[in-house]
């Protein structure tokens, strides 16, 4: 009877470890969702915005896929002064193919994406001492972007990454970001 119980427990345990194992397989053709939240920075400006987002992509492959993103940010300060003030907000619209590498063993993978994206930024003016001077104007660019990071696989249909990215400039002001976004895959 005691063989008989040790046999017993041992195919169990091997059919939950072997499930377990299955289970966190990335399987390609996988759908994901996720948001993000992080800084922006544009050059010379005072201070870095805080961006948010959403982002979804498919992988055709374990390392392979397409993403797309849509990141926007809240009103930071360019500058501020006794006589003038200026605002900026922007919102970055991309498209991306992705290159996910799992490291062995582990449940941490290095992603990187290049593709296109278009980054547009938002100008309020402020004379402070005469608003006929008031103004507020746009600045935007289409061209190329690109991303590097690390990401950590939680469960096999969750994971969280931080990204370190960079964007298109726009009249000559270099952008770039860092984010943390978290997404679920179908």
């Amino acid at each position: 009877m005691r063989t008989m119980q040790k046999t017993l427990l041992t195919l169990v345990t091997g059919a939950v470890l072997s499930v377990s194992a299955q289970a966190a397989v990335n399987y390609a053709g996988q759908p994901y969702a996720g948001i993000k939240v992080g800084q922006y920075n544009a050059e010379d400006a005072d201070d870095e915005a805080v961006s948010y987002g959403v982002y979804g992509g498919y992988k055709f492959t374990p390392e392979f896929g397409v993403e797309a993103e849509y990141l926007t940010t809240g009103d930071a300060d360019a500058f501020n002064d006794r006589f003038e003030k200026a605002e900026y907000s922007a919102d970055v619209y991309g498209l991306y193919a992705t290159y996910d590498y799992a490291f062995p063993n582990t449940a941490v993978y290095a992603k990187g994406r290049l593709g296109i994206a278009k980054n547009e930024i938002d100008i309020d003016y402020t004379d402070k001492t005469d608003s006929y001077y008031n103004e507020s104007f746009s600045v935007s660019d289409t061209g190329i972007a690109g991303s590097l990071g690390l990401g950590y696989n939680i469960t096999p249909m969750a994971s969280i990454e931080a990204l370190y990215n960079v964007y298109p400039k726009a009249e000559d002001i270099d952008v770039d970001s860092i984010t943390l976004g978290a997404h679920f895959k179908f």
